[in-house]
């Protein structure tokens, strides 16, 4: 594979809470092999500019572990945004 030709990866969103209202049920995006999750947090702001307030206050996980926004996805995956509750 050439340098001009950049292995592409999966990123599915699950989201949970206010914010899986804003979002399609069955949300894929393609991303670069290398990327921070704040990078595709701003894929989803393009796409979805009325979810900024609600996105600003998730939490992001793969799987069971919640991650920094800093991390990098370097293969499919699937990102879990969750919405804080509130309540006791």
């Amino acid at each position: 594979m050439s340098l001009t030709q950049q292995k592409l990866i999966h990123i599915k969103i699950e989201a949970f809470g206010a914010i899986e209202r804003q979002l399609p049920v069955d949300l894929n995006l393609q991303c670069e092999s290398e990327i921070q999750v704040t990078e595709v947090l701003n894929q989803l702001l393009f796409i979805y500019p009325n979810i900024q307030h609600m996105l600003e206050r998730c939490a992001c996980a793969i799987g069971e572990d919640i991650i920094s926004r800093q991390n990098v996805l370097n293969q499919d995956s699937t990102l879990v945004l969750l919405s804080p509750v509130a309540g006791g």
